[in-house]
């Protein structure tokens, strides 16, 4: 048996926001070991959200698509499994954490990588170093008699 959730909103980001309908939540039983509480109770949380169906900025859907994430499936749905916590209500927010931090790193722009060269002296003093550590080394060899 599962059971749905209600929730307001989730809160991403200052101008980015998740309306309820856009988040499935369900309730399911926990797997592993716990005896009687984890055969009766329905602890672990479901947490199911359709990329391509979100109100989400196009550019963030983009990105989230494009993330070779695992939780991602081909479909472009998100799918959290939340069990760690005893508490139905503490894996609720732990699923709804992880998609906020996984909406989150998509959001970071990354930087632009500049093409930089090692100057002169930089080369030179690595190379005598190079030659010292050469020479160190066959000093440490058997003596030629």
């Amino acid at each position: 048996m599962t059971t749905q959730f209600k929730l307001t909103m989730l809160q991403i980001s200052n101008t980015v926001t998740l309306a309820d309908w856009e988040i499935e939540l369900n309730a399911i039983r926990s797997m592993g070991s716990g005896g009687q509480n984890v055969n009766k109770v329905s602890s672990a949380i479901h947490l199911r959200f359709d990329i391509r169906r979100s109100t989400l900025p196009a550019i963030y859907k983009e990105r989230l698509l494009a993330s070779n994430d695992s939780r991602i499936s081909k479909e472009g749905v998100v799918v959290i499994k939340a069990q760690s916590h005893r508490t139905q209500e503490k894996n609720r927010e732990d699923a709804l954490t992880r998609l906020a931090d996984l909406i989150r790193s998509v959001m970071v722009v990354p930087k632009t990588r500049r093409a930089t060269k090692p100057t002169r002296s930089s080369q030179i003093k690595r190379v005598d170093n190079k030659k010292k550590q050469g020479q160190k080394k066959s000093l440490r060899g058997k003596p030629i008699l």
